[in-house]
């Protein structure tokens, strides 16, 4: 047992802790509160607490627990929501009330609970880390695989199906070293990635139904993206979007640093949202870390960590995980603050110098990855997030940062959520470099011509923005009409392609057939308007055609019966065209 030498906000110095090893939980005060050690010098322990430390003071006792800040891993994740150390939030509540009380601990997983516990590994067999020993049926829509803890091996001595608690016994594994009791929970540190046998090539894409980002700038499962933005351009929105309609299986949304009542709306509306896919509720496969701008710092820096660790665990059983997390910026403003507490040289914009190394290591615990397990099962964390740069500025460290570490920058633009288009997606900042790596899917699943189509329509926006210079200049009156033609063809891309309305109830999901359609259908009209263009007919004429009404209102046409939809839209075009052009 140690005690307090000094106290500076969230970081405390200890003296005397005997045993003390870097990244060990320590209890400090009375009260016992949550700290780990992040320094060592000698004698001195330097602690990060992770409540507030009102009322601590030089002399109070400080204890270890001997072990690094780690989760619990087990059935029970599902449907909850926890603070940045994994304290769940409902528990506290019914036990507290509104107010958290210093030092409170609870159990991460329901203890009394039982689950039915249906065993699938042999006695008898070797195992090893990943190997599936059963199953538990955690939510309807999620089968929860209980596995044999990562670094275990040895042969399976033991093991019951029936009803368990996550503290009771189902089986044991003679390891080289003695019988290792087996439960249904695990326990993982927080600070280490989890293990696997192999990284896989990025080449299946996250569908996410939204038009601007499955067409332009897609992201592959197990890849990275950064949206940053402004205050009020759409990011918490976005982000969402993703969660509700992403092809993955389970989601992991981390609120990091968010403010107040961004964080209640999400508590308040994720409960309530319904999985599109199952029409069940999506709090089925969702797993909330609520940490918000008035919690303590130190807690803020640990969320993002028990969010990709809880992530990885279910990547582990062969599921596609989304993590969402909103907002880095908040987790870097933590460091930054506890560097300075910490007295250490401060790097640009007085982040810490290791800001770099911090970002790229959480994001490179994403990907698409074989599991330890002999079935050689895959499963992927997709890590997006959210970067709130001061005043828009792209050119600040955290940004910069996450752009090296990140293969994927939705750019999103308050000038454009400030004329309603949603989402809020610059088309001529933003990048994906995984349109190569996907290219081979798009062509075998979609269409052989669907990159083409992709690289044409983003020709055309290019296009566009070279022609509006002109526009400002001289007026649209002074241009030949085929210039009139791609800015009217530029205009149909920006209001009935990438503009999607997250409540309305078809056109908030887009599925990637119907993407394609529409682009083809878009497209085509363009060629269509350049070839009568040529034959002597106007933009003008060609705007007042009811068929050009018709492909303004495509993305209302609802995924069943699109195809025959979809052809009749296209064989009106070619015909009412073509009319109008005969008669010019």
């Amino acid at each position: 047992m140690g005690t307090i030498g000094r106290v500076s906000g969230p970081v405390v110095i200890a003296e005397g802790l005997e045993n003390a090893k870097m990244f060990d939980v320590v209890r400090v005060g009375e009260l016992g509160l949550v700290g780990e050690i992040i320094k060592l010098v000698g004698e001195s322990a330097t602690v990060q607490v992770y409540e507030d430390t009102t009322g601590l003071r030089p002399g109070d006792k400080v204890e270890t627990t001997g072990q690094a800040l780690s989760v619990e891993l087990g059935p029970g994740l599902l449907k909850s929501i926890y603070d940045g150390v994994q304290r769940p939030l409902d528990v506290l509540q019914k036990n507290l009330g509104d107010f958290i009380t210093r030092g409170f601990v609870a159990a991460p997983l329901d203890e009394a609970k039982k689950w039915e516990f249906t065993a699938t590994a042999k006695v008898g067999s070797e195992v090893g880390g990943g190997t599936i020993l059963g199953t538990v049926q955690e939510t309807p829509l999620i089968l929860h695989k209980v596995m044999v803890p990562p670094g275990m091996k040895g042969t399976l001595t033991a093991l019951a199906s029936g009803s368990f608690t996550i503290r009771e016994k189902i089986g044991s594994v003679k390891t080289p070293t003695g019988d290792s009791p087996l439960g249904l929970s695990q326990r993982w540190v927080v600070r280490i990635p989890r293990p696997v046998q192999q990284k896989l090539a990025p080449t299946i894409p996250l569908l996410t139904g939204q038009r601007v980002i499955d067409t332009f700038f897609p992201v592959a499962k197990g890849g990275t993206a950064a949206i940053p933005g402004p205050f009020g351009s759409g990011k918490t929105v976005t982000q969402q979007q993703l969660a509700k309609w992403a092809d993955s299986d389970v989601v992991v949304y981390v609120g990091c640093g968010e403010r107040g009542n961004e964080m209640t709306e999400v508590l308040a509306t994720f409960p309530q949202l319904q999985d599109p896919k199952s029409k069940r509720p999506l709090m089925e496969r969702t797993i909330l870390i609520a940490n918000t701008s008035n919690m303590p710092v130190a807690a803020r820096e640990a969320s993002v960590y028990t969010g990709i660790t809880i992530a990885e665990y279910y990547r582990d059983m062969g599921y596609d995980v989304a993590l969402m997390a909103d907002s880095t910026s908040r987790w870097a403003e933590a460091m930054r603050e506890i560097s300075g507490r910490l007295e250490e040289m401060p790097g640009e914009e007085g982040y810490p110098a290791y800001l770099g190394r911090r970002i790229a290591e959480f994001y490179e615990r994403a990907g698409r990855v074989v599991t330890l397990s002999s079935d050689a099962r895959t499963g992927s964390v997709t890590v997006v997030g959210a970067v709130s740069p001061p005043g828009g500025d792209f050119s600040e460290p955290v940004s910069q940062n996450t752009l090296r570490a990140t293969r994927v920058f939705w750019a999103l633009d308050a000038s454009l959520a400030s004329r309603r288009h949603f989402p809020s997606i610059n088309w001529l900042q933003s990048y994906s470099l995984y349109v190569g790596d996907l290219e081979g899917w798009y062509r075998k699943e979609i269409a052989r011509d669907w990159v083409a189509l992709r690289q044409k329509a983003i020709e055309t926006l290019q296009k566009e923005s070279e022609l509006q210079e002109i526009v400002q200049l001289v007026g649209v009156d002074a241009l030949p009409e085929r210039e009139k033609g791609i800015l009217d063809v530029s205009r149909m891309l920006r209001e009935d392609y990438l503009q999607q309305s997250a409540y309305d109830e078809v056109d908030t999901y887009t599925s990637i057939q119907k993407q394609y359609r529409m682009l083809r259908a878009i497209l085509s009209f363009g060629e269509r308007e350049q070839e009568a263009i040529g034959r002597g007919a106007t933009v003008g004429d060609l705007q007042k055609l009811p068929v050009r009404q018709k492909l303004s209102r495509m993305k209302w046409i609802p995924e069943a019966g699109l195809a025959g939809a979809f052809d009749a839209l296209e064989a009106e075009m070619t015909s009412s065209v073509a009319a109008t052009a005969q008669v010019a």
